[in-house]
């Protein structure tokens, strides 16, 4: 007699849904998403990974345990501190705040004194331009690519005597003024280095973002060196501005150059021709911690018509893309019909805005840690769990500081630690380097210490058990 399939048993979707334990634990969540658990359920069943008999119980379980989101909290023991991966700069307590505040309904487009339409990102923008006064003027769109896209479709030379951004003082060239020659259906050519053509994560190029707006790139002088002249010989009248790009994800030693932005802005004036910088990395102003980083003062003090910066990098706010300069120049950004398609939401605004304005973030309290009290921490886990200390350089990451060492210390653990650590409960990421795992504190916030040495001690123990 041929036994019979226990997966015949399998409790039918109709049934499961008339379930009243099912009822109750999934009350909180809409049909589609409890379909989806069982169906989930139903194929483990299927596949032999749980027993049959559980398949009710563990609907119940998941439904009742199923988070707002699917994304799972990790603490961030890798040193690095912005962390593509990991959703690059976490949010201070202050924009966290904000953002819940920001959740209902706001005042982002209203004046309430008025009662009629303002502007929007008008505060975030105010606060940019408190923090930066070289700024004239300020837009936020999504991203740092969404910034880059815009300036450089937008802010095009036109042959209006200001096509930099501002007046100059020094009249155009006559021979090579863009406008004596192009129509404003050409999308023209942006002269850039050839040091300076990045490709970011995910094989993303910024040189193919650019060439989306029908433009062609200019590439001048090479890999390791590039000259005011290679700037110069290549204007002509199709040149449509000059950009110049930090590598913030790369560095090239030895026999090099590179054409400071005030060089370009002297050229850039001689032509008319509008003068972009794209920095990605955020700062400010001058961070003794990174001296080598460029910031957004400097690079506007030097000549700059427009200066874009990732607000989720050094700066250490939510995912946007900052562009500053000068008036004329934003504005004829902000005005672009791509502008409303690139906009950014009232929760980064408000995120944006109380990153600014408050003192500190997870970004710039990592950079700037204690090195005696990390030591200490450090110390502090390593005989809790019963491991070893070992010097280990953490790294700013995300596109910013390449290269640059960030000198503190970290716990060894065996490498198989690792899997285990970033699956448990909190989910911790390690860094696996030469066979060893890697547990750095600069990122984790003390009041996660306990909660992470009783998950290391808890791991090295299944370990030792051979579980």
């Amino acid at each position: 007699m041929v036994a019979t399939d226990p997966r015949r048993n399998i409790p039918r979707t109709d049934r499961l849904l008339a379930d009243p334990e099912v009822i109750a634990a999934g009350e909180h969540l809409n049909q589609a998403t409890i379909k989806a658990i069982i169906a989930e359920v139903q194929t483990a069943a299927r596949t032999g990974e749980i027993p049959v008999a559980e398949v009710a119980p563990t609907i119940i379980s998941k439904l009742g345990s199923r988070a707002a989101s699917s994304l799972t909290p990790v603490l961030n023991a890798t040193g690095i501190l912005v962390h593509t991966n990991l959703g690059r700069a976490p949010l201070s307590p202050a924009a966290a705040q904000a953002v819940t505040e920001a959740a209902g309904y706001v005042d982002v487009e209203m004046d309430l004194v008025s009662g009629r339409r303002s502007k929007r990102g008008t505060r975030a923008k105010a606060a940019l331009l408190q923090a930066c006064p070289a700024a004239e003027d300020a837009l936020v769109v999504n991203n740092g690519a969404a910034a880059l896209l815009l300036a450089v479709t937008a802010l095009r030379n036109r042959g209006t005597g200001a096509g930099s951004g501002a007046k100059r003082d020094t009249a155009p060239n006559p021979v090579h003024s863009p406008s004596t020659a192009r129509s404003d259906a050409s999308p023209g050519e942006i002269i850039i280095s050839r040091g300076e053509l990045i490709e970011i994560g995910a094989g993303f190029r910024l040189t193919d973002l650019m060439t989306t707006t029908g433009a062609r790139l200019r590439e001048v002088g090479t890999t390791n060196r590039t000259h005011l002249a290679d700037y110069a010989d290549a204007i002509g009248e199709d040149t449509s501005c000059l950009l110049k790009v930090h590598t913030s994800n790369f560095r090239v030693e030895g026999f090099t150059s590179s054409v400071e932005v005030a060089e370009l802005r002297t050229l850039a004036d001689e032509h008319e021709l509008p003068l972009i910088v794209d920095l990605g990395s955020g700062l400010f102003t001058p961070d003794p911690a990174l001296p080598d980083e460029p910031d957004i003062d400097t690079a506007l003090r030097a000549g700059a018509d427009l200066v874009i910066v990732s607000g989720d990098k050094l700066l250490g706010g939510p995912q946007a893309g900052l562009i500053l300069g000068r008036t004329e120049a934003v504005q004829r950004v902000a005005k672009h019909p791509l502008a409303r398609a690139l906009r950014t939401d009232k929760l980064t605004l408000a995120a944006l805005e109380a990153t600014i304005t408050h003192t500190s973030n997870p970004i710039h309290d990592a950079l700037h840690i204690d090195l005696d009290r990390l030591r200490e921490r450090t110390a502090t886990l390593a005989e809790a769990v019963g491991a070893a200390i070992v010097a280990h350089d953490g790294r700013v990451g995300g596109g910013g500081a390449p290269g640059v060492p960030l000198p503190g210390w970290a716990v060894e653990l065996p490498e198989g630690c690792a899997p285990a650590l970033r699956t448990g409960d909190p989910a911790i990421v390690t860094r696996v380097h030469q066979g060893r795992c890697l547990v750095d504190l600069r990122c984790v916030p003390e009041t996660d210490d306990d909660r992470l040495a009783a998950a290391v001690t808890a791991v090295l123990g299944r370990l030792g058990d051979g579980a």
